[in-house]
């Protein structure tokens, strides 16, 4: 295979690289963009349409949803196994942004048509379109997010380019919050949701050549992949670095997936203002972005889990603080708490991602392969089964509490949710915490992981 080579011409895997000028980072950053827009449309606007306008029962929606979600996140480490063996001319990663983004479009815009009406006929077509999607953005997100730790070896650098990722996500997130106001727009019922799916759905597939343009791929150097699939996740189990961070992301995002679900029940039922759910949730994700680079200029100097530590304490001070709040608040306190809630929701989001990059090195000089695409692939794996199982374990609690589709819901159902909402999530950071204070890969340790890389590659490994 011909060596693609980094932006300094080097074909070195772990040379140092100029940063990326930002406004190809931003570009790079479109790709998961497109990929959280369709994630919380799926999360945040997928369940509505199928039960008030496609009328599809909720139970079969919610037996599509987890059917989906199971095969396609089985199917994040087995692509990301392909893209670390992948040797093409155009490199091992970015040729599938090219295949995956037709397919992730398509995908994206029928879903939100409703072209049957009985209800096995709409759950076979909702179910196959659901994992068509959800396996195309595998195609896809799995080679760009293990792309990320090989296009630099920088401690900083990662973190810059997670930042930016992070922001585009967020904004995608925007979007789909946005999906239901603008179908109204565009149309009354099926048609503004058709028409609003398939506008979204020609942005999703027209970023992805610019992903491919702007980004690249160093010299992948001859590192026989000696391990099969199988062997190489149960290799991962033994890696205790790893392990260590899967917990503090999944433990941390299911506290995220957790609030994300049960904010608009919090303000429509606990709260009593239905009318304030948008406006809360842009005044949290606004905050986010607008934090970004305040931690990104925090983790110039500090350790990322040290950064993170920080964050999700401030997250669960916010998180205690809301637990108090009623329908007496004033708006502005709502939209205020919220906001500060954004402040440590970005290091949850942030920190992680940009903590995986130094794990995969430190797995190079262990095993002395490099297999960014199966340490990515898990790392989803376990991020889509967590929110799905907590998703799923919150709804039997709701409703063994007694919460209904009703106007006026019990006091059982009301005060489960004013504690899912606030004291869940705040428990499981503060697993993540603890886990986090304890983590032993930082920036001096990274620095020594690459030095005895480099001291030991000439003798093994050739260029």
């Amino acid at each position: 295979m011909n060596a693609q080579t980094a932006p300094n011409g080097r074909s070195s895997e772990h040379s140092p690289t100029p940063p990326m000028p930002a406004g190809k980072k931003a570009i790079f950053a479109l790709g998961d963009h497109t990929i959280n827009i369709s994630l919380s449309s799926l999360s945040l606007v997928f369940f509505f349409f199928l039960t008030k306008v496609a009328g599809l029962e909720p139970w079969l929606a919610g037996v599509l949803a987890w059917t989906a979600r199971v095969i396609d996140a089985v199917s994040d480490p087995l692509m990301g196994r392909i893209s670390d063996t992948t040797r093409w001319k155009m490199g091992r990663r970015r040729p599938y942004f090219l295949i995956g983004a037709i397919p992730f479009g398509l995908c994206f815009s029928l879903l939100w048509t409703t072209p049957f009406e009985g209800q096995a006929a709409m759950f076979a077509y909702y179910v196959t379109i659901y994992i068509g999607l959800c396996l195309s953005m595998t195609v896809l997100s799995v080679p760009y997010m293990a792309l990320i730790p090989e296009m630099t070896s920088d401690y900083d650098e990662r973190t810059s380019l997670n930042t930016f990722r992070s922001a585009a996500a967020v904004v995608g997130t925007m979007v789909a919050a946005s999906f239901i106001t603008v179908s109204g727009m565009l149309g009354e019922g099926a048609a503004g949701f058709a028409r609003t799916g398939f506008a979204i759905a020609l942005w999703l597939m027209i970023v992805w050549p610019f992903v491919f343009k702007v980004s690249y791929e160093p010299g992948v150097r001859n590192i026989e992949q000696t391990m099969g699939l199988v062997e190489g996740i149960r290799s991962l189990a033994h890696h205790a670095t790893y392990i260590k961070l899967c917990v503090i992301y999944l433990t941390a995002r299911i506290s995220v997936d957790v609030l994300g679900l049960t904010v608009p029940l919090f303000l429509s039922d606990w709260i009593g203002r239905r009318e304030d759910i948008a406006w809360t949730l842009w005044s949290m994700l606004g905050v986010v972005i607008l934090s970004l680079p305040f931690w990104l200029r925090a983790a110039r100097r500090m350790d990322k889990h040290r950064i993170f530590v920080i964050g999700a304490t401030w997250f669960v001070v916010c998180l205690i603080a809301m637990c108090f709040g009623d329908a007496g608040w004033p708006r502005w306190t709502v939209f205020a708490l919220a906001g500060l809630m954004g402040v440590g929701y970005a290091v949850a989001d942030l920190m992680p991602w940009a903590m995986l990059g130094e794990v995969i090195d430190e797995d190079e000089l262990i095993s002395g392969e490099r297999r960014e695409g199966v340490y990515n692939g898990v790392f989803t794996f376990l991020r889509k089964m967590g929110g799905a199982t907590a998703y799923m374990l919150a709804g039997f609690v709701l409703s063994a509490a007694g919460y209904s589709k009703g106007a006026v819901q019990p006091d059982s159902a009301l005060t489960t949710i004013r504690f899912i909402t606030t004291l869940v999530p705040a428990a499981f950071l503060c697993i993540s915490i603890a886990v986090a204070i304890r983590y032993p890969l930082g920036r001096a340790r990274h620095a020594e992981i690459l030095r005895e890389i480099e001291q030991r590659r000439p003798a093994n490994h050739s260029t």
